[in-house]
């Protein structure tokens, strides 16, 4: 019989996969990852009590591992260095590169099991043509969870199971429901989970113990339009919270970190057809060789949009759009695909 570790949040959908795997015959385990040390977010004592409640339900053992070392040093510490370069970061990809799928699963590996299941909505498939396992977009496009997984590596992907990939949301809920699952209603946890009400430069500063000094908005030609309140608080594209009085909408399109200055422009300056990426991870391919077409995303729910991609080194790819795309932000993650599987990704130089 296959041994499964279940990531369990105390949400419906890591529940909910539990059950399915259960019901499928697999010997199951749950387990809460405790990854913050206070008590809100994610992991927060209720969240513990919800998951231990579902394992007790379906009949399988229910553990708590304290991963608190590795989160503050692989996704809280890069996310703070993120901001402090300039770069807009994406934690939740940070998480399940670093924690999901690299500590727990060396835990599924430690206790003897074959694999790591989580409740994200994607599918994995082997492709026997190829040699290579897929991960394809979940068939709930709306809920699709594949752009956060894109740095899964073909050992990782051999060993991780999706059992909502053909599943909707009300299909989700619905079996919860039927099976009285105390978090059947539960609403869906927020992005940042480590983040209160969105107010990530506040946690900075609060987590660091750092003040980031006040600098100059400038435009495009260098004249001083006003004050910002530190580089840290500005996003590329950003144009409410700046606290200016404009004759015109100005938008944040460029941080200059050497003299401190948050540079504006007109929404038009925010489009650009090519970026860079580096940190690249390719799934269907070792390499893409020439030029590929593909549809590609550079936020996690922005519609895809052609492209062609070439990989310029070992670790350096670039993509051309059809059309200029909005604020395409660095520290972001540029995710490929090929109709429904993804072709791989990179951080956006």
């Amino acid at each position: 019989m296959k041994k499964a570790l279940i990531a369990m949040s105390g949400g419906v959908d890591s529940s909910v996969a539990a059950l399915i795997l259960k019901s499928e015959g697999y010997d199951c385990s749950g387990a809460t990852m405790k990854l913050y040390s206070k008590d809100s977010g994610c992991c927060s004592e209720d969240d513990v009590a919800d998951a231990r409640a579902v394992c007790a339900k379906i009949g399988i053992p229910f553990y708590v591992f304290n991963f608190t070392d590795s989160f503050d040093r692989e996704v809280i510490e890069r996310f703070i260095k993120a901001y402090e370069n300039g770069s807009t970061p994406n934690p939740c990809i940070d998480c399940n590169r670093y924690i999901k799928f690299s500590r727990l699963m060396n835990r599924m590996y430690e206790l003897g099991m074959d694999y790591v299941v989580t409740g994200h909505y994607a599918r994995i498939e082997f492709d026997k043509n190829s040699n290579r396992y897929l991960l394809k977009k979940a068939v709930d496009h709306t809920k699709d969870q594949s752009y956060v997984l894109y740095n899964l590596t073909q050992e990782q992907l051999s060993h991780t199971l999706f059992p909502l990939g053909e599943l909707t949301k009300s299909d989700v809920r619905e079996i919860a429901d039927t099976n009285g699952f105390i978090n059947a209603h539960k609403k869906d946890s927020q992005d940042i989970c480590f983040v209160e009400n969105g107010k990530y430069a506040e946690f900075i500063e609060e987590y660091t113990g750092s003040t980031y000094e006040s600098g100059d908005f400038v435009d495009k030609d260098g004249n001083i339009l006003g004050t910002h309140k530190g580089i840290i608080r500005y996003t590329i594209g950003q144009r409410k919270g700046l606290g200016l009085a404009l004759p015109a909408p100005m938008y944040v399109c460029e941080k200059d970190l050497v003299n401190n200055k948050v540079i504006l422009g007109s929404n038009d300056d925010l489009f650009s057809k090519e970026l860079f990426a580096n940190d690249i991870n390719l799934i269907t391919c070792d390499r893409i060789n020439g030029k590929l077409c593909v549809n590609a995303r550079v936020r996690y729910n922005q519609k895809e949009q052609p492209a062609t991609v070439e990989q310029i080194d070992d670790d350096l790819i670039k993509v051309v759009f059809d059309e200029p795309q909005r604020a395409i932000c660095k520290g972001q993650s540029v995710v490929l695909y090929d109709g429904e599987i993804v072709v791989g990704g990179g951080t956006i130089l």
